[in-house]
């Protein structure tokens, strides 16, 4: 058998060099080398000069970290659903990146109220049962200022401040909360409309009995624009949102200075105008609205006789009628509605005739079963005239 030749010398020719061997030392480490040569190494880390989106879907799945280079921000993705990942804030805790979540999971907020003065934004946990907290106020005080969501913000617009209706849309940060800033203007100044909300646009509804459908971007300062009609002309509808296949519903309110069963949905995602799919189980004025992700729930009812405390729900979907699924803890009218991913919330409100009853109570009821509202805790002062819906992430 024939030996191949080694030449041993090669050996002793060490060091950081080019065409040297890389030695240990005494202590068994390795000399200080130029990392910025190392080429084809995976540090399990992306950089860049932006933030990931939902839609950046990583090889390395769940743990895959990022650094954006610009704001100095660090994320870890915590969830790897392709198209909707989630990506966790490691730097400052707060800005999560993740897919539109509503119903909310950590909280609602509900906007001014008590024409014509109140302005505070009130925060209510869906993780613990207890009192709000003030964390905020609106530029534009008033009641019957109804609220949407979006992934980043909370918005509110319309209602009733002390110089006559307004057409303010303002919004708050989620991640900063504190006071608004204006953002734009609805087609025109009105008061008691509803709302829907979508991933990435605000639905203001009806108000002042017209049957508008207008909606404004979420991504910037933007005007609200027409972009249907609703098929009756309402004030004071509820308001709730099927963002999975994309539908905003309206239902209840006054029409023609009466109250109404109807129950009005439309496509948000194209301008289109609303069709009549079924009746709500009674007429409901001057009521409160929130959402499942299955159902759509309408509460309370009239300042004047007969004022109610029935909970109403309807299943989402083309054709539908509502049924009596349970009781507020007490007849009550103008009260806001916000939806968590298993409970339905209603705010404040009044208990008695002509609105000089306000009332500081926070109820809840499940969307898992039918069953009657619960007392879980009070806003920091007693409201009445609060817009329908209020806003929730």
């Amino acid at each position: 058998m024939a030996l191949t030749k080694v030449d041993i010398s090669i050996m002793d020719n060490v060091g950081t060099t080019a065409n040297k061997l890389l030695a240990y030392d005494g202590s068994g480490n390795l000399p200080a080398v130029d990392g910025s040569q190392l080429t084809n190494v995976n540090t399990g880390v992306t950089v860049s000069a932006s933030d990931p989106t939902i839609s950046t879907n990583p090889s390395g799945g769940v743990g895959t970290e990022w650094h954006n280079t610009t704001s100095g921000e660090a994320y870890i993705c915590t969830d790897a659903t392709a198209g909707e990942n989630v990506w966790t804030n490691i730097g400052a805790g707060t800005g999560d990146i993740q897919p539109f979540n509503f119903p909310g999971s950590s909280y609602g907020y509900t906007w001014g109220g008590t024409i014509p003065t109140n302005n505070v934004i009130e925060r209510v946990s869906f993780t613990s049962d207890g009192n709000s907290t003030d964390v905020g106020d609106m530029l534009v005080a008033g009641g019957e200022r109804t609220g949407c969501s979006s992934p980043t913000h909370g918005y509110c617009s319309g209602g009733y401040p002390p110089s006559g209706n307004s057409n303010v849309i303002e919004r708050m940060s989620w991640a900063t909360e504190g006071n608004t800033v204006d953002v734009g203007d609805l087609t025109s100044t009105r008061r008691d409309g509803s709302s829907c909300s979508s991933e990435t646009h605000c639905y203001w509804i009806g108000g002042s009995q017209v049957n508008i459908i207008e909606r404004s971007a979420d991504a910037s300062s933007a005007n609200a624009v027409d972009v249907g009609d609703l098929t009756q002309g309402y004030g004071h509808p509820g308001g709730s949102s099927d963002t999975n296949a994309g539908y905003g519903y309206c239902h209840g309110g006054y029409v023609s200075s009466a109250r109404s069963n109807y129950i009005d949905r439309f496509q948000m995602a194209a301008s289109a105008n609303g069709t009549d799919i079924g009746d709500l189980f009674a007429v409901a004025g001057q009521t409160g609205g929130s959402s499942s992700l299955t159902h759509g729930y309408n509460f309370g009812s009239g300042s004047s006789a007969p004022r109610t405390d029935v909970i109403q729900k309807f299943a989402f979907g083309s054709s539908t009628t509502g049924t009596d699924v349970g009781n507020l803890i007490q007849a009550l009218w103008v009260s806001t509605g916000v939806s968590s991913l298993t409970h339905s919330y209603s705010c404040g409100g009044d208990n008695g005739a002509g609105g000089g009853s306000p009332v500081n109570t926070i109820q809840k009821w499940p969307h898992a079963s039918d069953t009657n509202a619960s007392d879980i805790g009070d806003l920091t002062t007693n409201k009445n005239y609060l817009g329908p819906c209020g806003s929730q992430y």
